[in-house]
């Protein structure tokens, strides 16, 4: 028996009071389960994917494309938070020593 594969326009909602938009599908990583998300490209933002496990999120809807695309004009969710990327650009002790 072959099942179906899952795949839908949504929006996520996830604790933490995030939301993010784009096109659903089902993915496994290692043995375990993820929901897959692939943002297009919206207000000059490149299209980018991520991965939620079940614990993350609160509430998936449904929804056609339109509405999707329309609903990340409103949620603006970016590839790489700005947090993470300070702490990926931070100097290492040791970093300002010439040799």
């Amino acid at each position: 028996m072959e099942t179906e594969k899952f795949e839908t326009w949504a929006i996520l909602e996830l604790f933490g009071h995030q939301r993010i938009a784009g096109k659903a599908s089902e993915a496994t990583i290692g043995g375990c389960a993820f929901l897959r998300i692939d943002v297009p490209e919206h207000a000059g933002r490149e299209a980018f994917t991520k991965y939620y496990g079940n614990g993350a999120i609160y509430s998936m809807t449904p929804v056609t494309e339109q509405v999707a695309r329309a609903a990340l004009e409103r949620i603006e969710p970016e590839a790489v938070n700005v947090y993470g990327m300070r702490l990926i650009e931070a100097p290492r002790p040791g970093d300002d020593e010439e040799f």
